[in-house]
């Protein structure tokens, strides 16, 4: 019982220090590290929805940059013709929420190469399909603004008041996200991934899951979208690209499958390793970042996430005792047993 309290208590413990240092770090911080720790929050929402669709339902997903930028777009066109910024925030959830459950529908009774196949075409479809569009999109060029400024009446400056809206938009979504997986939803979510036999004989209908759990993906990437141009203030057809989607994917992979937690490491490693690995040699960022992930993939299969684990387990690896009794050498024989009353009768009667 004691463990048990000390356990909750260590960890409100730490989501308190937690919530304090995303008050405070803008505050202490240069717009530069303002727009990285933005940034992280922008990707985290974006991996989230991959590790709904991938990590608990256990499906594939290749194509969350195409609903990410499509979320961008919508925001953008939103602050063109002066919409509300509560009403972009809605429609750049809802309407990619809507088109990934049209893509669902069709896709999800399939499995394998077929569903990567499917939303492999997203991003390599929207891509051309954003420069064409040039009356909603800018064309090749792309779309440009100015907005989400800090009121007077805050006295904050931009860049940290564009940090708050992001990181207060990401907490709600990871809130909503862990109450989801630990649910009755986040039950069937898991049935399905381990056995759809096994959840069509308890009820669970593996098609209906697949495509909400897909649905949500997209969800999510539409608001990533949002907190994108936020933070941008700027989208591109390079937005969609479907190399940002692949990108994704291994931060998803290197931060944790099936971990809300794994799910904020892996945004942070997104966001972070390409800086550091250009500031060791501009020319061989892309060597240095796949270098970090076979790395972190070879010594951690399960992901940053499981790193504690792994160290608990080498503690207590090197903290079993030893045995203390000696080798014996070859020539040593141990010594004979003594012989029992009843055999010594036997030989000397």
């Amino acid at each position: 019982m004691g463990k048990l309290l000390t356990s909750r208590w260590g960890r409100l413990a730490g989501l308190v220090v937690l919530a304090i240092a995303l008050v405070v770090a803008p505050l202490v911080s240069s717009p530069y590290i303002n727009y990285q720790l933005s940034s992280i929050a922008v990707f985290a929402v974006a991996i989230l929805g991959l590790n709904i669709v991938m990590g608990y339902t256990g499906q594939v997903s290749l194509g969350q940059s195409a609903f990410l930028g499509l979320g961008a777009y919508i925001a953008a066109y939103g602050v063109v013709h002066d919409w509300p910024v509560l009403l972009s925030l809605v429609l750049s959830a809802v309407i990619p929420a809507l088109v990934g459950m049209l893509v669902a529908l069709a896709a999800a009774r399939l499995r394998g190469l077929a569903l990567a196949m499917i939303t492999l075409a997203l991003p390599i479809v929207g891509v051309p399909l954003a420069r064409r569009l040039t009356d909603l999109t800018g064309g090749s060029q792309g779309r440009s603004v100015s907005w989400l400024k800090a009121p007077d009446a805050t006295g904050l400056a931009n860049d940290q008041w564009r940090y708050y809206v992001v990181v207060v938009i990401a907490v709600v979504a990871f809130l909503l996200a862990r109450n989801l997986v630990r649910g009755r939803i986040g039950r069937s979510f898991a049935i399905v991934k381990e056995n759809e036999a096994v959840a069509l004989s308890m009820g669970v209908s593996p098609y209906r899951t697949k495509v909400l759990a897909f649905t949500i993906a997209s969800l999510l990437g539409g608001v990533s979208g949002f907190m994108y141009l936020a933070v941008v203030q700027y989208t591109s057809p390079e937005t969609l690209n479907f190399f940002t989607s692949i990108n994704l994917v291994a931060a998803m992979v290197i931060g944790g499958s099936a971990s809300i937690v794994g799910t904020a490491l892996g945004a942070v490693y997104y966001v972070l390793v390409p800086v550091l690995a250009g500031q060791v040699n501009s020319s061989r960022t892309a060597l240095i970042s796949g270098a970090i992930l076979l790395a972190v993939l070879f010594l951690l299969p399960a992901g940053l996430v499981s790193l504690p684990r792994r160290l608990a387990r080498l503690r207590s690896s090197g903290r079993r005792p030893r045995s203390t009794a000696g080798p014996t050498a070859p020539g040593d024989a141990a010594p004979p047993a003594p012989a029992s009353s009843e055999a010594l009768t036997e030989q000397h009667p």
